[in-house]
C-alpha cells in the first residue's frame, strides 16, 4: 500500500510541472474587465441608462391600468386571438390566480424584463441571422460564437455584467440577452436559407432587386421560423428570471431565490408555478400567431 501511495504521490508530483505552463486566463480576464471599466465607463453608463429607460417605460405602461382592467384587456385579446372559450377562461383563471396569490407586482416586473429582453434579442437576432444566411463566411464565424454564448455558464458572464452595469434590471437584461439571442439568430438564418430556389429564381426573373427578394420572398417564407425564434426567446428569457434576481432584478425570481435561501418548499413551488403560468400564457398567444401566419 505504501508503494501504491508512493506511486500515486510520485505520479501526482510528476504532473505538477505541467501547471507551471498554464495560460494566465484569469489574469487576462481580469485585465480585460479592468480595461473595459477604465476606458468604456461612459459607454456602459449610456447603455445602462438607455436599457433602464426602456424597462422603466414598459413597466410604467404595464403598471398603469388597474389589475382587474389589465386582466379584462388580456382576456379580450385572448378571445380575439383564439376564438376559444377554453383558452379565454384559462387566461382569466391564470391571471386571477396570480393576483389572488399576491404575485401581481412581481409578475408585471418579470413581464417587463422578459418583453424588453425579447425586443432587444429580436432587434439583434433577425438582422444578424439574415446576414449569416447570405454570407457563408460570416455564418461559419458566428457558429462557434453562438455555441459559446449558450454553453458558457450564466454565472460566468453575470459577474462582468454586474461589474459593468451595477445592480438591478440592466445586468439581468444583459445576461438574458446574451443567453437568449442565439435562438433568433439561428432560426432566422435557417428560415432564410430554407427559401426554395424556385421562389428566388422566379423573383429574379421578374427583375426583383436583392432587397425586394429579401422583403417579399425570403422573409415571408421564413416568418414561421422567425416566430419560432421569438417564442424560444421568450421561454429562454423566462428561464433567466431566477438568475436575474441574483443581481438585484425584481420579479418572480425574487421569491424563488428567497425560498431557496430559506428552504421554503411551499414558497418555491408557488412562485415557480406563477412563472410557469406566465410562460404558458405568452407561448399560447404567440403560437396562435405563428400558426396563423
Amino acid at each position: 500500500m505504501r508503494r501504491t501511495g508512493g506511486a500515486t504521490d510520485a505520479k501526482g508530483g510528476s504532473m505538477d510541472w505541467l501547471t507551471q505552463y498554464k495560460l494566465p486566463i484569469r489574469v487576462w480576464a481580469k485585465d480585460g474587465a479592468t480595461w473595459l471599466i477604465d476606458n468604456g465607463r461612459d459607454v456602459f453608463n449610456a447603455i445602462s441608462a438607455g436599457l433602464k429607460g426602456v424597462i422603466d417605460g414598459l413597466l410604467a405602461i404595464l403598471s398603469f391600468p388597474h389589475p382587474l382592467i389589465f386582466i379584462a384587456i388580456v382576456v379580450a385579446l385572448a378571445w380575439w386571438r383564439r376564438r376559444s372559450i377554453a383558452f379565454t377562461l384559462f387566461v382569466a383563471a391564470a391571471l386571477l390566480l396570480i393576483l389572488v396569490q399576491g404575485y401581481w407586482d412581481q409578475m408585471i416586473q418579470t413581464l417587463a424584463l422578459v418583453l424588453s429582453a425579447t425586443a432587444v434579442c429580436m432587434l439583434i437576432g433577425v438582422p444578424v441571422g439574415i446576414a449569416a444566411a447570405h454570407r457563408p463566411k460570416f455564418s461559419a464565424f458566428m457558429r462557434p460564437v453562438l455555441d459559446l454564448m449558450q454553453t458558457v455558464p450564466t454565472f460566468a458572464y453575470l459577474i462582468p455584467a454586474l461589474i459593468l452595469f451595477g445592480l438591478g434590471m440592466v445586468p439581468g437584461l444583459v445576461a438574458t440577452v446574451i443567453f437568449a439571442v442565439p435562438a433568433p439568430i439561428r432560426l432566422t438564418e435557417l428560415g432564410v436559407k430554407s427559401t426554395p430556389k424556385q421562389l428566388i429564381e422566379a423573383g429574379q426573373a421578374f427583375g426583383a432587386t436583392p432587397r425586394q427578394l429579401l422583403w417579399k420572398v425570403e422573409l415571408p417564407y421564413a416568418l414561421p421560423q422567425i416566430m419560432a425564434g421569438l417564442t424560444q426567446t421568450i421561454m429562454l428569457s423566462l428561464s433567466m428570471v431566477v438568475i436575474a434576481a441574483l443581481v438585484g432584478a425584481p420579479g418572480l425570481g425574487v421569491p424563488v431565490v428567497r425560498a431557496l435561501n430559506t428552504v421554503n418548499i411551499g414558497m418555491g413551488f408557488e412562485s415557480g408555478l406563477m412563472i410557469v403560468l406566465v410562460a404558458i400564457l405568452l407561448d399560447r398567444f404567440l403560437r396562435h400567431e405563428r400558426e396563423g401566419a
